[in-house]
């Protein structure tokens, strides 16, 4: 019968890429550790590593196990947690993921704020892009995430915490200061995104409707060499922040809203179905808070706020 040594052998050799340093990081004994693997291939009838001299891969076999068998150790090192909720202790672990394109500062500010207001409460931080942090979700490798959205999948149990206005983002000697047209837009260069990508989407879907082309010059993926770009003076580029106050500098121009409006959703998202334990519902209360407090406070432009409803899956509104 496959047992849970099973799972965590064949996971950490596929992490590692070899049996010598699955064995080193698990401290098992190499023979041992390819006999539990062998004992596993036997017990479901296939093969689920590739073996070649510079290591190994799963096989399409292995790779389903790979993704199934990870989901099953997270839930178990979760269970803890779970059980504790159940007494309504707030204590545990949260894997928190965050976008930080339009709250640059927020990842960092919010994990002394967590350390403050719930300190039995362990918060790991991941800070990616939109997409990466939804499908980690879906996947159960975090527990809540805070993403922007251009449209909703069903897939998550979600809560819509404000709309963000997409603005154009110049060089100062560039920058009019004033809403810019969507046939403008397209005639600039612009320094973009590549897809697939929630911005880049949402323009996309934009330029189309209204049957324009844009002029894109230049693509990047991480928002600080985008900037830099601009800087530089290769283009402008359309980011869903109106305030640019949290970059250092001066040679920026003042965000332009695009006409007509172009906007993404800020939503807090969970798995859909898994509960959260009272820990990560604690953090998820807190940091909706959090968010709130920043952009009332910063005066954020391009913000419409959605009325707070109950969170359930797929919900948009």
């Amino acid at each position: 019968m496959m047992q849970y040594r099973h799972l965590h052998y064949f996971v950490s050799v596929v992490d590692a890429g070899s049996f010598s340093r699955a064995a080193s990081t698990i401290h098992v004994a190499q023979p041992a550790l390819s006999q539990q693997i062998a004992q596993l291939e036997e017990q479901l009838g296939v093969s689920l590593l590739l073996r070649s001299a510079r290591g190994v891969r799963p096989t399409a076999a292995g790779e389903v196990l790979y993704r199934e068998a990870s989901s099953i150790l997270r839930r178990l090192q979760q269970l803890p947690g779970i059980v504790r909720s159940g007494t309504g202790q707030t204590k545990g672990i949260v894997r928190l993921g965050m976008s930080s394109t339009f709250l640059t500062t927020a990842p960092m500010a919010f994990m002394e704020r967590c350390k403050t207001s719930l300190p039995d409460v362990v918060l790991r931080m991941a800070v990616s892009d939109s997409p990466t942090v939804k499908r980690r979700v879906t996947e159960h490798e975090l527990d809540l995430g805070l993403v922007l959205e251009d449209e909703f999948v069903p897939t998550v149990a979600r809560t819509p915490l404000f709309k963000q206005r997409l603005f154009l983002i110049r060089h100062r000697a560039a920058s009019k200061g004033k809403p810019v047209q969507l046939v403008d837009l397209a005639s600039l260069p612009l320094i973009l995104p590549p897809s697939p990508n929630i911005t880049r989407t949402a323009l996309d879907r934009a330029f189309a409707a209204a049957m324009l082309s844009p002029n894109v010059v230049m693509e990047a993926d991480v928002v600080a060499n985008i900037i830099a770009a601009v800087r530089a003076g290769v283009g402008g580029s359309v980011l869903p922040k109106g305030d640019l106050s949290d970059m250092s500098g001066d040679d920026l121009g003042e965000p332009e809203a695009i006409e007509p409006p172009v906007y993404l959703t800020c939503s807090m998202i969970s798995s859909g179905n898994f509960p959260l334990t009272n820990a990560a519902e604690a953090v998820r209360d807190l940091l909706t808070g959090f968010v709130g407090t920043i952009l009332r406070q910063t005066q954020a432009p391009g913000i419409e706020w959605i009325a707070p409803a109950q969170t359930t899956p797929g919900t948009s509104r």
